[in-house]
């Protein structure tokens, strides 16, 4: 009686699968257009770092509250994003540095990981941390681009 007790106490403090941020293979994404247009709106768009719950590349149910940046609108309650680090990655073409920004208590420098993409759904935001300013994102999407052939 516990054990399925415990279980209906889980289900009610996981976030239901369409509100979940999950990774995407960036090939399945197709023309990604990427584009610049953060809006003070509270709805999430591309060159805003948000913070949301991102899983461990383990895929094994674990995971952090992480700094995202939206790189482009997936569907209409829907973003995609790259994970934000505070490690640095010497190198790696696949890390864009971004020093430190507002999206950060601690102002660590931070990367930009264009090795995963992410989708994340509006409900499954945390809180908005800042607007990333023009030139770092388009350093960004430049590397994304690159890397993918992406708009």
């Amino acid at each position: 009686m516990l054990s399925r007790l415990g279980r209906g106490v889980l289900r009610l403090v996981r976030p239901a699968a369409s509100t979940q941020t999950y990774e995407v293979d960036p090939r399945s994404a197709g023309r990604l257009r990427i584009a610049y247009a953060p809006r003070p709106d509270g709805i999430p768009d591309a060159g805003e770092i948000v913070w949301t719950w991102v899983p461990y590349a383990e895929r094994d149910g674990r995971g952090k509250d992480r700094p995202v940046l939206v790189i482009a609108r997936q569907s209409r309650d829907r973003v995609y994003a790259v994970k934000l680090t505070s490690r640095a990655h010497p190198g790696s073409d696949a890390y864009v540095a971004l020093g430190a920004g507002g999206w950060d208590p601690k102002r660590r420098p931070s990367w930009a990981d264009t090795d995963q993409l992410y989708s994340v759904s509006h409900a499954g935001l945390r809180r908005e941390g800042a607007a990333l300013d023009a030139v770092r994102f388009a350093r960004v999407a430049e590397a994304l681009r690159a890397r993918y052939g992406w708009r």
